[in-house]
């Protein structure tokens, strides 16, 4: 395929913004060569600048779980727009859709909306430190949880991939604070606890990791973090920015029967428009300002746009849970599909897949934490196998620490061209 006015933009784009890109993983610096800029988009297709028609599974990292360009998402977004685009005060609309997040996700009784992930995580901490009046967190390595600095300590994703896991501008105070488990390891989350008794505010994870790649839970993780936490008097974070209204109309809490304290929402919240939100029972929620000591704020937070974006998502998947089931099937067929060519054609591998969330590892071990993940990552041969797709059509993440994201627009069409590709690809490995 060629690329000529996407090199051209890329260029241009590097003299005023650093590195060309507003989000680091975009810059194809993991992989080599140059981002291709997207004119369009619509369902399972993305066209770019030089007229190329490719077969999307990034889908904005997460939120377009119906396809790009949802018509009751875009006509929710333009009706609202012709009344103004933001105002600074309360709107019904925030009502609605908060009514709708707590109805559909177990064991939450409030939600507020922020306007991204790294918010939306960020402020969960702050309320879980406020409401135990503990400091220290534990975090997973290879879990991220955005760029805030109480989480950029051996994080996964962009992280890994650029700089160092320790980012420079986070101070020794803050990471002092901040404990790291392995990711699939109790024992080692229960040593942390012992070792630092009764200073730990809450344990923050991805209950279903997509930051080093796609990792399964290992069968009673989730429910002894559970366990552990109501044992010590700490408070259970999941940090569902990926997995929320993906997996399941109430996520992995719903899924995989395992209650959090607090749970961290965005992408499909947003209907592909930026917002993040989280949520929890009363007691802790009412720690927030203006009824609690816990400040949180945000001008756009809640903006008119991005509420009716997600309001017409989330009532679209509230009202058809069939979806859900679907794009698991389509998932689980792209999963079998490419099973099965990588191993005619001899290519190690291994393929982790939860829901509509999937990914390949170029290894034979069992990827579990982000040690493994690593290690699968070092080989250089998901870097060939990248090119090879975009070159046949397919765009994945840039990266060996993302996982594939999978929306109902794909069908199975689109899902055999996918493993034909694989296929082609997999030959020149």
């Amino acid at each position: 395929m060629i690329y000529k006015r996407s090199s051209e933009l890329f260029a241009s784009a590097q003299k005023v913004i650093p590195g060309g890109v507003n989000s680091p993983v975009r810059a194809f610096k993991a992989v080599g060569g140059e981002p291709v800029f997207i004119k369009q988009a619509e369902g399972a297709y993305l066209y770019d600048e030089d007229g190329n028609k490719l077969i999307d599974y990034i889908n904005s990292w997460g939120p377009l779980i119906l396809g790009h360009a949802h018509k009751p998402v875009i006509d929710a977004v333009i009706d609202i727009a012709k009344k103004g685009t933001s105002f600074g005060t309360p709107t019904e609309i925030e009502t609605q859709i908060a009514e709708l997040a707590v109805k559909m996700v177990p064991n939450i009784d409030k939600i507020r909306m922020v306007n991204s992930g790294t918010e939306a995580t960020m402020s969960a901490v702050r309320l879980a430190r406020g409401f135990t009046g503990k400091e220290k967190i534990i975090k997973f390595a290879g879990c991220y949880h955005g760029h805030s600095d109480s989480f950029l300590i051996q994080a996964g994703s962009g992280a890994i991939t650029f700089g160092t896991p320790n980012s420079p501008g986070v101070t020794k105070g803050t990471a002092k604070d901040t404990l790291l488990a392995k990711y699939n390891n109790l024992e080692n989350v229960k040593s942390l606890i012992e070792a630092n008794k009764g200073e730990i505010a809450c344990i923050i994870i991805e209950p279903v990791p997509g930051n080093m790649g796609c990792i399964p839970p290992n069968k009673g993780f989730l429910e002894g973090l559970r366990q552990l936490c109501d044992q010590n008097d700490i408070l259970l974070v999941f940090d569902e920015v990926m997995s929320g209204f993906r997996l399941a109309a109430g996520g992995v809490q719903e899924r995989l029967g395992v209650n959090a304290d607090i749970a961290c929402f965005g992408k499909v919240i947003g209907g592909g428009l930026p917002v993040g939100a989280f949520a929890a029972r009363n007691e802790i929620m009412d720690y927030l300002a203006p009824v609690g000591p816990v400040y949180q704020a945000g001008t756009l937070s809640g903006n008119p746009l991005a509420m009716a974006a997600g309001l017409a998502m989330l009532t679209e998947l509230d009202n058809n849970r069939s979806i859900f089931e679907s794009i698991d099937k389509k998932t689980a067929y792209l999963h079998e599909g490419i099973e099965k060519v990588l191993s005619e054609n001899k290519v190690a591998h291994t393929i982790n897949r939860v829901g509509s969330m999937i990914s390949i590892h170029f290894g034979e071990e069992p990827v579990v934490d982000f040690e493994s993940a690593a290690k699968s990552a070092r080989n250089g041969i998901f870097n060939k196998f990248f090119h090879g797709m975009l070159d046949n059509g397919i765009y994945i993440a840039p990266s060996a620490f993302e996982t594939w994201f999978i929306s109902d627009a794909l069908s199975y069409e689109d899902l055999d061209t996918t493993i034909e590709a694989v296929d082609k690809v997999a030959r020149t490995l």
